[in-house]
C-alpha cells in the first residue's frame, strides 16, 4: 500500500473535521451532512462524467482510484541492472541466447522487445513497434487521468447548482425569518461538497496518476534505448552509462558500478 496516498487523504479529512470541531464543537458535525446536497453534488458530478464517456471507460476511470493506493513495483535501478545483464549475455553468447533469458522476465514490454530482436527485426522497426505501444499506453493512462480531471471540474459546478437550488428554496420561504439561516447553511453545504470532491479526492488522484504515468513512460523509454543498444552490439558499460543518463544522480548512485562489463 502507498502510505503517502492514504496518509494524505486521511489527514485532509482530519483537517476538515478539526476545523469544524474547533469552531463549532463536535456537536456541529451532523449539520454538515445533508443528503440532498450529497445527491446533487456527488450524484450530479459523476452522472455528468458518465454522460461524457462510455460505460466501460467510466467504470475503468472509477477503478483507477485503486492505482494510487499501490506502490509501483518497477524499480528503475533494478530494471537498468537487468538490461545490463542481458547485454552481457548477448555480448558473450549472441543475440539468440536472449530468447531463453526472456522467459524469466516479468515485464511484458521488455520481453516483447527482446523477442523482436531475437527474430532479427530491423532496429528501426523495433523502435517503431515499441514506441507505438508506448503511445497507446500513454493514451490509456491519460484517459484515466482525464476522468478525474473531469470530475474535479464538475464538482464545484454541481456544488454551485445545489447552492442555487437551496437559495431558491430559501427565497420561497422568506416570510419565516427563523428558517433563513438554516436554509442558507444548507445551500452553502453543496458548494463545500463540490470543493471537497475536487480538491480532497480528484486533484490528488489525478496528480498521483500523472506522476505514475511519467515514471512508467520514462522506464519504457529506458527499455527501448537499452534494447536497441543491445541489438547494435554496444559495450555493456556504454549501455549502462547511456541508461543512467535518464535518471537522477541519486538513482545513479543506487545503481552502483558493477552492472557493466569490465573494459580492457
Amino acid at each position: 500500500m502507498d502510505i503517502a496516498s492514504i496518509l494524505g487523504l486521511v489527514i485532509c479529512f482530519a483537517m476538515v473535521i478539526l476545523g469544524v470541531a474547533t469552531s463549532g464543537g463536535l456537536g456541529a458535525l451532523p449539520s454538515y451532512f445533508n443528503l440532498p446536497s450529497v445527491a446533487i453534488t456527488f450524484g450530479g458530478s459523476f452522472a455528468a462524467v458518465l454522460a461524457a464517456n462510455s460505460l466501460q471507460s467510466f467504470v475503468s476511470g472509477l477503478k483507477s482510484f485503486a492505482l494510487i493506493l499501490k506502490v509501483p513495483t518497477n524499480n528503475t535501478s533494478e530494471m537498468i541492472k537487468n538490461i545490463i545483464d542481458l547485454s552481457n549475455v548477448a555480448r558473450k553468447e549472441g543475440l539468440l541466447s536472449l530468447e531463453e533469458a526472456a522467459g524469466d522476465l516479468q515485464d511484458e514490454f521488455l520481453k516483447k522487445g527482446i523477442l523482436l530482436i531475437v527474430d532479427g527485426t530491423d532496429p528501426e522497426l523495433v523502435r517503431a513497434i515499441m514506441e507505438t505501444e508506448l503511445v497507446s499506453m500513454d493514451s490509456r493512462h491519460k484517459a484515466r487521468i482525464g476522468f478525474w480531471d473531469n470530475v474535479a471540474a464538475m464538482g464545484p459546478a454541481w456544488g454551485m447548482i445545489g447552492t442555487l437550488v437551496g437559495l431558491v428554496n430559501m427565497l420561497q420561504n422568506m416570510e419565516d425569518a427563523s428558517s433563513i439561516g438554516p436554509n442558507m447553511a444548507t445551500a452553502l453545504i453543496t458548494t463545500l461538497y463540490g470543493s471537497l470532491l475536487a480538491n480532497w479526492v480528484c486533484a490528488p488522484v489525478s496528480n498521483k496518476l500523472k506522476a505514475q504515468n511519467d515514471m512508467e513512460m520514462m522506464q519504457k523509454e529506458i527499455m527501448i534505448e537499452g534494447l536497441l543498444s543491445i541489438q547494435a552490439g554496444e559495450n555493456p558499460r556504454v549501455i549502462e552509462e547511456k541508461l543512467k543518463s535518464f535518471v537522477s544522480p541519486t538513482e545513479r548512485g543506487a545503481q552502483g558500478d558493477d552492472g557493466g562489463e569490465e573494459i580492457g
